[in-house]
């Protein structure tokens, strides 16, 4: 479990991470630079989701020596797919990543929502839904290993 306090706010207690793949830890299938070390320490106190339609086909082997679990979704209703899946561990326990406009239901709902902007942009509806904008995916993995940069953001 991650425990968060940011001052103005109740504490979080985090006990799921759930990732976006193509254009959050991936572009064009392939999973970006410094990804993999930081998902391997969060696995020490986050269970790891990557949700994901699997466009380029890639994502078993990209994800195949990483400790997380992989949901590959249908190409219709993707926001609500995502959703669903975080409602079922427990919104209030998830901290979700994501750019697409079909990360935007996911980043609303959980208790941390994080977008990210990066080579295939960020929808502006993610961005909306979300709590906090990372420049990208090493700054939002980073922003759970110093949670202390969360606080000094979002306190009120």
């Amino acid at each position: 479990m991650l425990q968060i306090k940011i001052p103005g706010q109740e504490t979080m207690d985090l006990t799921h991470l759930v990732l976006d793949y193509n254009g959050t830890l991936a572009c064009d299938g392939r999973i970006l630079d410094g990804v993999k070390e930081r998902v391997e320490t969060l696995a020490r106190s986050l269970e790891i989701h990557v949700l994901t339609a699997d466009t380029f086909g890639s994502v078993r082997r990209e994800l195949a020596e990483l400790p997380c679990r992989l949901a590959v979704i249908p190409l219709e209703n993707q926001a609500e797919a995502k959703l669903h899946h975080v409602l079922a561990l427990g919104s209030q326990h998830c901290v979700c990543i994501g750019n697409g406009h079909n990360d935007r239901l996911m980043l609303q709902a959980a208790a941390l929502g994080i977008a990210v902007l990066q080579t295939e942009g960020a929808a502006m509806a993610a961005v909306i839904a979300a709590d906090i904008l990372a420049p990208g995916i090493a700054d939002a993995l980073d922003l759970l290993l110093h949670p202390l940069r969360l606080a000094a953001t979002l306190r009120s």
